[in-house]
């Protein structure tokens, strides 16, 4: 079983940054790709971004693009997600996930593992 433990949520102002870790207690698959969702009150998780095993494929949702970067350190089982420029429609829950495979996915059904979530409220 795998735990994934996510940190640096918190409060900021708009315009602000905020970066959030993701660390995996046990790697389960030879391989794996990771990725990052939100979800507010009263919507659907939201795909944010995705990092392919290797590192070298990102992917990121439209409401992030050129704002957010998500990197990985995979000696560390680790993966990041940089945030700057927050915007009030930000502020949501983040879950860090892992599914099986070198590619990330857009749907959340498609990951294997979550984190039991950061809140991140971004204030006007």
């Amino acid at each position: 079983q795998v735990q994934l433990v996510e940190s640096g949520g918190g409060l900021v102002q708009a315009g602000g940054s905020l970066r959030l870790s993701c660390a995996a207690s046990a790697r389960t698959f030879s391989s794996y790709a990771m990725g990052w969702f939100r979800q507010a009150p009263g919507k659907e998780r939201e795909f944010v971004a995705g990092i392919s095993w290797s590192g070298g494929r990102t992917y990121y949702g439209d409401a992030v693009k050129g704002r957010f970067t998500i990197s990985r350190d995979s000696a560390k089982d680790t993966e990041y997600l940089q945030m700057s420029s927050l915007k009030p429609e930000d502020t949501a829950v983040y879950y860090c996930a892992v599914r099986r495979g070198i590619t990330p996915a857009t749907l959340a059904g498609s990951y294997d593992y979550w984190g039991q979530g950061t809140q991140v409220t971004v204030s006007s």
